[in-house]
């Protein structure tokens, strides 16, 4: 049932300054001395530092805490190609959730360009102004080529959320769904619907964690991934096995997990009830309805423990759970990159937290009563804010041990403590402005 009406929603974006976000200075510009010092003749000390050590771009510019947002407009929501000027609001949105759940700022960069090549091109010459560039909305396969080159080419964290914010949240996810049914990922059987960037990288991030790559079945719009197609991309072939099936419910039987990232109301209570005994699986994460509803998963099979992408229903896959932290340890160790241990120690800090007591803000944000670990608590919730701490400081120690952290932490237990001020005090800033402005 939906939360509001369209005419809310658009009066939501577009009442008082229309837009989801503002550029607000944050140095004193009260008399002729604070404008000299922001700008001549005060400015070309910060330049000429700068001049003489990029690094220090850091120390005087905002570049150690922006990120670029970047799309195209090929594939927004579900919505499909729209085109960049239809992507912006999406683009303003997740600024707004970099800022309110990790204090860190946005510029979105919705760009004409649909020429891969032309792409990386612009998005590498922006590298100076940026500490680390958020990809969204970028269509399959080119989604894949992009990111890559920008990550060779770029000293900064270059990161597609729609695969790897996916990956990383049913992975956590995934992991503790395990670990209430008593099973171990090298042991199960998965099926994916889908095979775009989202399904590919929840593969591939399954993979790392142990998941024997005969024992992944993917499916793409024609059916069954395997060797004997001649259609497949280089993205699709890393999944393809010897064996086939004739249908996504042939697979489904006794298989351990599911994993959606496509279409909705493609699974039936039959393949739910033909799947493993004993806790399956299931991640239904198409968006706005998934391929099987909530309620029809655990009326076929009460013990399953069920996810989607959707808020209003427990264990839900939502990648606000991971990249504002991803982002926000990688920036504190102004690394390089994310790596694959990075993604994975985020997901195993998301999956540690939903094991501990629940506080009561969270409780209250959700209505509820109580949230306990176990088949419909399996995810934290978006407004836990603890998450800043456990996933951010995950993040930073994998960078320094990955090798690609610049500026490693010293101290890890008062870094923690840092980013929990630090969220408490953006939010109290937040909301003053928004007192001020009257909403």
């Amino acid at each position: 049932m939906a939360l509001f009406t369209k005419e809310e929603a658009l009066e939501y974006h577009s009442k008082g300054h229309p837009g989801k976000l503002e550029v607000m200075p944050i140095k004193p510009f009260r008399d002729q001395k604070d404008l000299s010092l922001a700008y001549s003749p005060g400015v070309a000390e910060a330049c000429m530092a700068i001049h003489a050590n990029k690094e220090d771009a850091y120390v005087y510019t905002n570049k150690a805490n922006l990120v670029a947002v970047v799309s195209n407009g090929t594939a927004v929501l579900g919505l499909g190609n729209i085109g960049a000027d239809a992507a912006k609001p999406v683009m303003e949105g997740k600024g707004l959730l970099f800022k309110i759940f990790a204090d860190i700022d946005v510029y979105d960069i919705n760009l004409n360009v649909t020429d891969p090549e032309k792409l990386c091109e612009v998005v590498k010459a922006l590298e100076p102004s940026f500490g680390g560039v958020n990809l969204e909305d970028i269509k399959s396969p080119e989604c894949f080529y992009i990111e890559d080159k920008l990550k060779k080419e770029m000293t900064i964290p270059v990161f597609h959320d729609d695969q790897h914010g996916t990956a990383i949240i049913s992975a956590a996810g995934m992991i503790n769904a395990l670990d209430i049914a008593g099973k171990k990922i090298e042991d199960c059987r998965i099926v994916i619907s889908g095979a775009g960037a989202a399904a590919v990288a929840c593969g591939r991030l399954y993979r790392s964690m142990g998941a024997q790559p005969e024992n992944i079945a993917m499916f793409d719009s024609k059916g069954h991934v395997n060797l004997s197609r001649k259609d497949l991309n280089k993205e699709k072939q890393e999944f393809a096995t010897k064996k086939e099936y004739a249908s996504l419910a042939e697979a489904m039987k006794g298989a351990d997990c599911f994993l959606g990232c496509s279409t909705e109301g493609i699974v039936s209570k039959e393949m739910v009830k033909s799947m493993a005994a004993n806790c399956p699986i299931i991640f239904a994460c198409a968006n706005p309805n998934p391929e099987i509803t909530y309620n029809d998963a655990k009326e076929a099979r009460p013990d399953a423990i069920m996810a989607t992408g959707r808020s209003d229903f427990p264990n839900q896959v939502n990648n606000v759970l991971g990249f504002p932290f991803i982002f926000r340890g990688a920036l504190d160790v102004r690394a390089s990159g994310i790596t694959e241990n990075m993604k994975i120690a985020a997901a195993h800090a998301i999956a540690n937290l939903a094991k501990e007591p629940v506080p009561d803000y969270v409780l209250e944000a959700y209505g509820v009563k109580e949230l306990k670990y176990g088949l419909d608590y399996a995810i934290p919730k978006a407004f836990d804010l603890r998450l800043i701490e456990w996933v951010a400081s995950a993040v930073a120690e994998a960078a320094a041990k990955d090798g690609v952290a610049k500026q490693p932490i010293a101290d890890m237990a008062a870094y923690k403590k840092q980013l929990a001020a630090r969220i408490r005090g953006a939010r109290e800033r937040m909301n003053m402005l928004l007192n001020a402005y009257g909403v």
